[in-house]
Parts: structure tokens; C-alpha cells; sequence
């Protein structure tokens, strides 16, 4: 059965590490509720998020320890001050930024999990109901999670493929004993996951009453070094050695001669189709809990997944191979209940791909930002979209809206000013004439970053493919988000019946 198509609207995409705060990353704090309060002015409908899951060296959203657990920067703690597990003076007495509009991921990492620490050491969570409750309901993954982070910390933050062999190989007498070494440990990092969870409950629900969906993004595939791989390589291409045969990327293509390798052990899809994909389906009920839309990162893995041999350093020698298709996507449909999917389509046009759209009712995307090059058949161009379509100016891949426009030369702006009928106006008034032409488009769900509504320029984007350092830091300052801005989105959701 399709999936039926999503009710007409708007909304903005800004990860929670881009609220404003005190401690220098974004939480599920007063800011957050108050960020909610102002897609309710603006008339917004949704509020996409980025995975998240844990994240490891790069701060990458899409390089998680876990497909399951959520990242514990994200525990707000003047929620804890206010629950009496740690005092706002010992807070203050750690440095959580340099930059306001930057998260400084180095900071964060000698500061926020000695502060959770203390916060853990003066609780009793475990005599509560709603924490055994937690522990239970998410006995599929939480106990390997957490044993995986503290095999982690004793072997000084390698990688689990280069543990001790009995651990690595998961040997149940070698787990008994660190189990039994670190069990404070294990309980901490139970800790960290059960107010995780709860404070994004509580704060999905504030939304949820206000009328705000969540739509939250998944990665199709997971980081080798994370406790999906190490508790369950049997769904994973790997050899006798748990080393990866093949690995995931894409081929080259006009914006890298090389091609992507992302290094992703890629699935066993014939193993997972044994047991009717119960891993993934458990992974859709989970995130369906967690949103009220789930955007499925590379859908096309699904269908075609690209392999390049483990040994490669570039993606030119891959091959592509049939992926489960439309079985997959029954699975998933059926765990996810009355949720819903997009289907994040980017990328080379694959019939595959457009087929299991057309059975599934997924809608696919379409940018902006990508709409202006080549010829007037770019399907990009919104008189190309349908209204069973998710149309974005740009996502946390592409520059902003502000810094693409501005680098491009006045001949390539040319035929841009000419389609939004903005002949002489400035790069701000090209980006207003974008905001109109999504709005006014029959597309169902219309889509713009935070930093494109308030036409920040390139210092704002957030990730630039293939690149480590700079990337994921972007914030949005305190009251940047003003009544201009909630004014002109109002007023275009008004105009175009969103």
C-alpha cells in the first residue's frame, strides 16, 4: 500500500547543535522550546533535524558509534541543575565556547561528559519506574551500546577491530569480565541514554502539541567502528577476520574524478532477508518513535548500492549490485505504522530508484541550489516538481544560499535573474525571489536551511563533503532568529497556502 502524500506546508532544517547556548552546543533546553515557539509564528509545519546518534572523531552526525543511541551533548543541563544532579556554579566552572555562532567540539569533549559524570553520581535513576521501563524497551541495542563505549574507553578510543582478539570476537567469558569490571561504567552510559531519551521525548511532545512535525534523517548505512557492526557482523559483509570484503561509496561523477569511498561495511542484504530484515525493521521502529517523519540519507542503497573493494583508496574500481528493493521497503513500511518516509533520491537518475517511489508513494527530492545548472529540461527546476515532492534551497551538504549565489560570476547569474524575474536585484534579493518560487510551487513540502532564512553566508555552512575540521559547527546566535524573519515566513506560508 502507498504511502499517502504529505499535507501541504513549510519548514526549516537546523540540527540541534545549531540552538543557542550557554554550553556551547545546542540541547534540548529552554532555547530549543523557544525555537519551537517561533516556527509556530513563522506558520512552519516542520522542523528537520540531522541523525542524533553519537558521533566519533569529524563530529559527523552521519559517522555514529550508533544507529540507535542519541548523542549525550544533546542532555541539556540546566535541566539537570533544575533536577538538583548538579549545581549551576560547578557548571560555570568549565569553558564551553571560544566563538558564540561555532561549536569548539575540542571543549566539549574534556568538559561535557566529566559534568554528566557528576551529574550520574548524584541521581537515582535506578530506582525509578520510568528508567527500568526505558532499559527494557530498548534492550535490543542498549546494553551492547553501552558495553561497546566502555570496551572503547579501556582500549584508549580505538576501534573495535583492534581490541583484544576475545573481545573483539565477543567472547562471552572475556564480556563477563568487563562486565563485571566496568559495571559503574556500564550503568553511567545507561544514564547518559535514559535522559537522552527523555528530555527528546519531552521536547518532540512540546512540538508535537503545537503543531510541529519532526522529520528526522537516518544514514542507510552505519560507521564500521560502532556497536552495530561489533555486536551484529553477521548482517555485514565481512570476511572470517570481521575485516570489510567491500565498503560503500559512490562512482566519479562530474563533481569528483575519483569518485566517494565512505569506508561503510555494506550489508548482507541475503542474511537480512532471512529473518525478514529484523534488524532494520527494528532500527524504523526506533527512529519512528523518535520522529514523525523519517528522511532515509542515499534511498538509492536500497535499491543499487555501489562496491568498492575494502582495498581501494578510491571509489573508480566499484561495481554496482541489486540491493533488496521493494521487499526492504515493505518491511520498513510495516515497522514505521502510520509514519512517514522521504526518500532522499539525490544524485544520478537510476530507474530502479523511480520505480519503488512509484509503489511506495515515498516523495523525492528536489534543490534549488542544483536547479540553474545545465539546460531548461534540469529537473531540479520547479516546473519539473509534483506535489508528491520535497523541495529544498540547499541542504547541510551545499554551501548556503547566500554563499553559492555570491560565488558564482555575473554570466552565471544570468539566466537565474532572468527565470525569478530579478534582473538587477542583489544576491539577498535573489535568495528572497528562491524563498517565493519554493513557496508558491505545487511541491507538498518546501524545505530551507536556518542559515539560508537568515542569509548567512558561506561561515555558515554546515558540511563540506570529503573534508575533516570545519565541518557540523555552525550556531545560531541568541535572538538571531528575529521577528523579520518569522514576519516574511508568515507571510509566505499565508500568500502560497501552507
Amino acid at each position: 500500500m502507498a504511502q499517502k502524500e504529505f499535507e501541504r506546508g513549510a519548514g526549516i532544517l537546523m540540527h540541534i547543535s545549531s540552538i543557542p547556548s550557554p554550553y556551547g552546543i545546542g540541547s534540548f533546553g529552554k532555547n530549543a522550546y523557544e525555537f519551537v515557539d517561533r516556527l509556530v509564528a513563522a506558520r512552519q509545519k516542520y522542523w528537520q533535524v540531522l541523525p542524533l546518534g553519537t558521533t566519533s572523531y569529524g563530529d559527523s552526525p552521519y559517522a555514529s558509534f550508533s544507529a540507535f543511541a542519541g548523542n549525550p551533548y544533546f542532555i541539556d543541563l540546566d535541566t539537570l541543575i533544575e533536577e538538583g544532579l548538579i549545581t549551576k556554579e560547578y557548571v560555570d566552572s568549565f569553558r564551553w565556547n571560544i566563538e558564540e555562532q561555532y561549536v569548539d567540539y575540542g571543549l566539549i569533549y574534556n568538559s561535557r561528559f566529566i559534568v554528566l559524570k557528576e551529574a550520574y553520581k548524584n541521581s537515582n535513576h535506578k530506582a525509578l519506574k520510568e528508567y527500568k521501563e526505558f532499559v527494557k524497551e530498548n534492550d535490543f541495542w542498549l546494553d551492547d551500546y553501552c558495553l561497546y563505549c566502555v570496551c572503547k574507553n579501556d582500549a584508549e578510543s580505538t576501534s573495535w577491530q583492534d581490541w583484544e582478539e576475545d573481545i573483539r570476537f565477543r567472547k562471552q567469558e572475556a564480556l563477563d569480565k568487563k562486565i563485571e569490571e566496568f559495571s559503574d561504567e556500564l550503568d553511567f552510559y545507561r544514564f547518559l541514554q535514559f535522559k537522552f531519551f527523555e528530555q527528546w521525548f519531552k521536547l518532540k511532545e512540546y512540538a508535537n502539541e503545537k503543531g510541529i512535525e519532526i522529520i528526522g534523517d537516518i544514514p542507510i548505512y552505519v560507521a564500521m567502528d560502532s556497536a552495530d557492526v561489533w555486536s551484529h557482523p553477521e548482517i555485514f559483509q565481512l570476511d572470517e577476520n570481521l575485516e570489510a570484503k567491500k565498503v560503500a561509496g559512490v562512482p566519479p561523477d562530474a563533481f569528483s574524478d575519483l569518485g566517494q569511498r565512505w569506508g561503510n561495511p555494506l550489508y548482507d542484504w541475503k542474511k537480512l532477508e532471512k529473518d525478514d530484515f529484523s534488524w532494520w525493521r527494528k532500527r524504523m521502529e526506533h527512529s519512528a518513535k523518535l520522529y514523525d517523519i523519517v528522511r532515509i540519507d542515499h534511498f538509492i542503497g536500497m535499491t543499487k548500492y555501489y562496491t568498492i573493494p575494502a582495498e581501494d583508496e578510491d571509489a573508480r574500481n566499484g561495481k554496482w549490485e541489486k540491493g533488496p528493493g521493494m521487499k526492504l521497503i515493505k518491511a520498513i513500511s510495516q515497522a514505521i505504522g502510520d509514519k512517514k518516509i522521504i526518500a532522499e533520491d539525490l544524485g544520478v537518475k537510476i530507474p530502479e530508484v523511480v520505480e519503488v517511489l512509484e509503489k511506495s508513494g515515498f516523495p523525492g527530492m528536489k534543490v534549488l541550489e542544483f536547479a540553474f545548472d545545465g539546460d531548461r529540461k534540469n529537473d531540479h527546476l520547479p516546473y519539473f516538481w509534483t506535489q508528491n515532492t520535497v523541495g529544498y534551497g540547499g541542504t547541510h551538504d551545499n554551501d548556503t544560499l547566500m554563499g553559492y549565489f555570491t560565488g558564482l560570476q555575473y554570466w552565471e547569474l544570468g539566466y537565474i535573474r532572468e527565470f525569478l524575474e530579478c534582473r538587477h536585484g542583489s544576491i539577498e534579493d535573489i535568495v528572497d525571489k528562491l524563498f517565493t518560487c519554493a513557496y508558491a510551487s505545487v511541491a507538498n513540502v518546501v524545505i530551507f536551511q536556518m542559515q539560508d532564512v537568515l542569509k548567512v553566508g558561506n561561515i555558515g555552512r554546515m558540511n563540506l563533503p570529503s573534508s575533516m575540521g570545519a565541518n557540523w559547527r555552525w550556531r545560531m546566535t541568541k535572538n538571531q532568529f528575529g521577528d523579520k524573519e518569522v514576519e516574511r515566513l508568515r507571510y509566505l506560508t499565508d500568500i502560497y497556502g501552507r
